[in-house]
Formats: structure tokens, sequence, C-alpha cells
């Protein structure tokens, strides 16, 4: 069943995870995004991205290189 503002993730539901909402793969290119994050270069991996900003989510990355040097 797809839950709705989970940008295509899903929640777990066996345990131990339950309810948990799985996390995008580290390995997907940013230009590979549904919004491409213009800070970084299309070909940066999304675990790249999260290590330079220190956050999780795409989103919260999305967010975070808004504010981050050039």
């Amino acid at each position: 069943m797809k839950q709705p503002g989970l940008d295509n993730r899903h929640r777990d539901e066996a345990p131990p995870k339950t309810g948990q909402i799985q996390q995008k793969r580290g390995d997907t290119l940013n230009k590979n995004l549904p919004q491409p994050i213009p800070q970084f270069s299309p070909n940066a991996k999304l675990s790249t991205m999260r290590k330079a900003t220190g956050k999780t989510s795409v989103e919260d990355v999305r967010e975070a290189a808004k504010h981050r040097l050039r």
C-alpha cells in the first residue's frame, strides 16, 4: 500500500524496524533524484552529499545545501 508523503518510500512492517521509513540508497546519483540538488555535481552520490551536510534525508540534505558555502 502506497502511503502519501513518503516520496515513493515505504514504512517497514516487520519487526525490528516496524514503522521506520526506508531511506534512499547512498549510491543514488544527484542527477537521478526527482529534483537534483544544484549545489552538488550531477554525478555526486547521495552518500557523499550526506557526509558533506551531516544530514540523512534528501530534504534535509537539500535544505542544508542551500546554506552551505560554495
